[in-house]
């Protein structure tokens, strides 16, 4: 008993011994660590003036963003039901599971076997004989064939262990890692669009809405036109002509309201799709006129924007996947510890199978196994993962150089569509203008010379429509740009 002691105290210290050394051999790490690498950013975007805020309005969260009420529940309801959101969620609920099974690796795989029979039989051409004690036990002799050659009955646990010496597992944990987070990247990448796409397809909405009121009251202009025009040829101060052209005039704006009507509806429809939601109409209360233009935005600092921006950190995160698994390939390099152990019960015959400690077994195995020649396997696995490395820095690059061109091109559009605006005011005041003098002097005209012609009023009107249908446009082409702005710059997936 005492001898017995002893021996167990002997390999519980050679067990302490060897797990030391493992720890100290888990300090090794194969591969780099990740760096950010270096991005030429410029301190400001192209044209714009020094901005005061470091941050910008990507930073805004989207319903200090997006005051209007009825757009704010476009986009809730857009958020929660959205099938692209839905399905966004399921895929962090996969990696999820993918993370958690990745930080199992460092454990042991333990198998059970809870019952095992296995009966081997033979005939006289074998090479060897049947035991002939077991036979004897039977009370009977060993027959020549079909002979019970082989009996087993084992029940047991079988332990296989990889000591991660080279951080192969904890470089695959760091790779799986990167991947999850990415999956949350994806899914505020696209909440950015969506938020993006409902505020533009509502302000689409409210231009449809705009232009449908000028059309209407274009309608109703055209309309007192013409029947001036019969009255003025029922006194014989113009002819027929007249009154074919500006009938013509009549039912080419009011040809325009179906157009757009069309257009409310299949505007809407989309809408109420984005949020998952069958087609209906969508109350507004409000109108494209009550909607400001602001004079100037705040977008930041380049630097701050790639930190921001979702597709740009889904990236990066890439980038880190893909250093990781280069430190994963090299690890194959190198010597693989494993640990084997099993125990359990097995017996010849059935009746000795639980006989405790007769039929108990036990066995432990440790291999330290090395790759020798495995046909350049290794070598290429290592080489492709740095490749892959190299090009997800390219691709992390790019993706900065086109956010930073996303940026620049809208500033500049926000810029320009303000001053095309300005001009597109002066133009319909002068328009609208034009429609009251020419209407007054065709009034007073009956034939006189110099006095305005049924032609100029029509042109008059002509000209009123489509510089108020510009104006329209650019107020809405104005605020999408400051939705794209916003979207550019990150914000739509805080909160």
């Amino acid at each position: 008993m005492i001898k017995r002691i002893k021996n167990m105290h002997k390999t519980s210290y050679i067990v302490a011994i060897f797990f030391t050394s493992m720890i100290g051999l888990n300090s090794c790490k194969v591969g780099k660590n990740y760096q950010r690498p270096h991005l030429e950013l410029p301190e400001k975007y192209r044209d714009e003036i020094e901005p005061a805020d470091s941050v910008g309005i990507g930073n805004i969260y989207w319903k200090d963003f997006f005051v209007d009420s009825t757009l704010q529940k476009l986009i809730d309801t857009a958020i929660v039901y959205n099938y692209d959101m839905r399905k966004a969620l399921k895929n962090i609920q996969i990696a999820d599971q993918r993370v958690m099974q990745a930080r199992a690796a460092f454990l042991p795989d333990i198998n059970a076997t809870l019952g095992s029979v296995n009966r081997q039989y033979r005939s006289k051409n074998f090479y060897s004989n049947p035991s002939s004690k077991f036979y004897e036990t039977k009370g009977r002799d060993a027959p020549e064939n079909m002979y019970e050659y082989t009996m087993q009955h084992i029940t047991g646990i079988d332990l296989s262990w990889e000591l991660d010496i080279w951080g192969k597992i904890r470089r695959m944990n760091e790779s799986t890692l990167a991947q999850y987070l990415q999956t949350y990247e994806a899914r505020k990448l696209l909440q950015t669009q969506l938020v993006a796409n409902v505020a533009e397809g509502y302000y689409n909405l409210l231009m449809l809405d705009a232009q449908l009121e000028v059309a209407r009251r274009n309608l109703q202009l055209t309309d007192s036109t013409v029947k001036m025009v019969k009255l003025q040829r029922d006194a014989g101060q113009v002819t027929s002509l007249a009154i074919q052209q500006t009938e013509s005039q009549k039912l080419a704006a009011q040809s325009l309201i179906p157009q757009l009507e069309r257009q409310v509806v299949i505007q809407e429809n989309s809408l109420r799709a984005l949020a998952g939601q069958l087609p209906d109409s969508i109350r507004r209360d409000a109108a494209l006129t009550d909607f400001l233009i602001e004079d100037s935005v705040s977008a930041g600092v380049p630097l701050y924007m790639v930190s921001h921006r979702p597709d740009v950190r889904s990236a990066e995160l890439a980038l880190r996947a893909a250093n990781a698994d280069v430190g994963v390939a090299q690890a194959y390099r190198y010597p693989t510890l494993t640990i084997d152990a099993s125990g359990g019960l097995n017996s010849m015959l059935a009746s000795n199978w639980f006989k405790i400690p007769g039929s108990l077994f036990g066995g432990i195995i440790g291999s330290l196994t090395a790759p020798v020649f495995n046909k350049r396997r290794i070598k290429t696995d290592i080489e492709v993962a740095k490749l892959e490395r190299d090009k997800a820095e390219l691709d992390f690059q790019q993706i900065v150089l086109d956010a930073i061109n996303e940026v620049t091109n809208t500033l500049i559009t926000i810029k320009k569509l303000q001053e095309e605006y300005e001009i597109a005011e002066k133009r319909v005041s002068v328009a609208q203008l034009g429609v009251k003098q020419a209407a007054l002097l065709f009034k007073a005209a009956y034939g006189k010379a110099g006095y305005a012609t049924y032609l100029e009023v029509i042109n008059a009107q002509q000209n009123a429509i489509d510089s108020e249908l510009e104006l329209v446009s650019l107020k809405q082409q104005l605020l999408l740009a400051r939705v794209e702005l916003y979207r550019a710059l990150g914000g739509g997936w805080q909160g």
